[in-house]
């Protein structure tokens, strides 16, 4: 019974990438997590290191000659978004990867539904609104690292199979700038001082943003103050720009 189900996570993954492995062990240690002690099997977890190595050289590649114009500061924003925890948690949904998953994690299941339902608000990216399990980018780190070694260290060929797995990749004209970095830069430009109070994020959830004295907007997330906080700055740009707005429409009429 556990080689038909080998066979079939092997023919399954195999037919996701277009990738056959020579040495099929790779990829059934690629989804063996640390979790999971049946028959003493090795787990992902060093393949997953050797994995984000690849996927960043791989990236930084691409986009270096891609974009030839752009700095060395925005090269580093677009690959950090093609290659963090949310985008590669969403190739592991995408292809449902995490089926093929040895584990033994408590509510598993329950976190990939709940971060499924959350990406269907943000298409491409939340940049940083919703939580993704790290778990899911693990298994897509893991088989990239897998295939590098399968492929006898072929960048070529583990790069024919990231770029497809990594589709759509995020590019400068679908690329947002991250939320509290948006907010700090608009406060910035337009002279104004801001708080950010999460006093009370461990009671409530709460993050609250604050301009020139006036409360401008809160988000809410009791999982990660992080998220909250990335969700406050979101609904504290929108009401700045608004404010702004209604300044200078006001300021027209006098």
């Amino acid at each position: 019974m556990e080689e038909e189900k080998l066979q079939q996570r092997e023919r399954l993954v195999e037919e996701i990438t277009g990738y056959k492995f020579k040495n099929p062990d790779l990829l059934h240690q690629a989804f063996t997590h640390t979790s999971f002690q049946q028959n003493s099997s090795p787990s992902n977890d060093r393949l997953e290191y050797l994995g984000d190595s690849v996927l960043n050289q791989l990236i930084a590649k691409e986009h270096y000659f891609a974009y030839p114009n752009l700095s060395s500061g925005n090269l580093t924003d677009l690959k950090s978004v093609n290659v963090d925890t949310e985008k590669l948690a969403r190739v592991a949904i995408k292809y449902n990867l995490h089926d093929y998953l040895r584990y033994q994690i408590h509510l598993f299941k329950e976190q990939v539904d709940e971060f499924r339902d959350a990406t269907m608000e943000y298409p491409l990216h939340s940049s940083g609104r919703i939580d993704p399990p790290k778990v899911l980018a693990d298994i897509v780190e893991s088989l990239i690292g897998a295939i590098y070694i399968d492929s006898n260290f072929s960048m070529d060929t583990t790069w024919k199979v990231v770029k497809d797995l990594l589709q759509p990749l995020i590019t400068p004209a679908t690329f947002e700038i991250h939320p509290v970095k948006k907010f700090n830069e608009l406060c910035q430009k337009n002279g104004m001082s801001f708080k950010v109070v999460h006093d009370n994020w461990e009671k409530t959830g709460e993050v609250e943003y604050f301009v020139d004295g006036k409360f401008v907007g809160k988000g809410k997330f009791s999982g990660k103050k992080e998220i909250a906080q990335n969700r406050a700055a979101y609904n504290a740009y929108d009401q700045v720009i608004r404010n702004l707005r209604m300044e200078t429409t006001v300021g027209d009429h006098l």
